[in-house]
């Protein structure tokens, strides 16, 4: 079953006539990690925003578990979906468990079943430290923690996240994904994770769409878009400070079929074919010599890799 359908959506803004998403039909799956990228101005949170019902469309329709949430039943939204928006708004004069608490009985929990959870909640992410401080007063790091503790709350079937590793620490990134990962194995959980970290987000992903301009420009299974890009392995290799740039350059003279591009001082990217990796690997370390490379690692194409190919616009970089 489709947890949600969305045929010919359609926004636009009166002010500036601005088109913020422009016919999207699409289909998010039941029990599925799905990922919506694209750059900042894309349209991403547009769409968001009317998945959860709090920006009607201009035109075109919205099915959450068949049900039209777009023919004024948007009401019904918080009961299926929890949401984590960017920033954390009404809640920055409260503190971490108050706000906790309190999400929890704005979703049907009793008073000790929320602050049960809050405190669960509290203990598995390590937030004792913050105390009585508010959350407007906390980092950003913090309270983008709070703000991904409160999505929990009440356990809906659906848990929409918008950039939930922002300014988090790598400890606590890893945290995060390990618990989308438990929630959408073991409660069957639907994820929709809009997110500029490609990197960390190609882990769990199950399916993504790709949206420029207001526009879907590619969606798939992520195996099966990146069967559709360049299929060349990359070797990204740095080379020892007391090197010399024309070495890569000068092992790979007359190699055959390989592409050399350099991403800075002493770093370069080489892309060759599948069959040649082991030889090209041989010849950069006997005519460099081990002594003299910092680090080398082998790359099969990635989720950026589709990202710039078919979905167009710019680079993604993980910070």
């Amino acid at each position: 079953m489709d947890a949600y359908k969305v045929s010919g959506l359609t926004k636009r803004f009166k002010q500036g006539n601005v088109l913020a998403n422009d016919d999207l039909t699409f289909e998010i799956e039941e029990g599925e990690i799905f990922g919506l990228l694209g750059p900042n101005g894309a349209g991403k949170t547009t769409l968001v925003r009317q998945l959860m019902g709090l920006l009607p469309p201009t035109s075109g329709r919205i099915e959450l578990f068949g049900i039209d949430v777009t023919a004024g039943n948007s009401k019904i939204v918080p009961g299926y979906v929890s949401y984590e928006p960017q920033r954390a708004g009404a809640v920055a004069d409260l503190t971490a468990e108050e706000a906790l608490s309190i999400t929890g009985r704005l979703r049907g929990q009793s008073r000790p079943e929320a602050a049960s959870q809050a405190r669960e909640l509290i203990e598995e992410f390590h937030l004792e430290s913050l105390g009585k401080r508010p959350i407007g007063k906390l980092s950003g790091g913090e309270q983008r923690l709070v703000c991904f503790c409160m999505a929990l709350m009440a356990g809906r079937p659906i848990l929409m996240l918008d950039e939930p590793t922002n300014d988090l620490d790598p400890l606590y990134r890893k945290q995060v994904w390990d618990k989308i990962l438990e929630l959408n194995r073991e409660r069957g959980t639907t994820v929709v994770l809009v997110t500029h970290n490609v990197a960390e987000a190609e882990k769990v992903l199950r399916r993504v769409g790709i949206i420029n301009q207001g526009k879907i420009q590619v969606m798939g299974t992520v195996g099966a878009l990146k069967a559709r890009v360049d299929q060349r392995v990359r070797l990204d290799v740095r080379l020892a400070p007391y090197s010399e740039d024309r070495l890569v350059e000068d092992a790979f003279a007359g190699f055959g079929r390989v592409e050399l591009r350099p991403l800075g001082k002493l770093q370069w990217l080489i892309l060759v074919d599948k069959p040649d990796v082991q030889a090209a690997i041989d010849r950069l370390m006997s005519f460099i010599g081990l002594e003299r490379v910092d680090d080398l690692r082998v790359l099969t194409p990635t989720l950026e890799d589709v990202y710039i190919q078919l979905g167009g616009g710019e680079r993604l970089v993980a910070p």
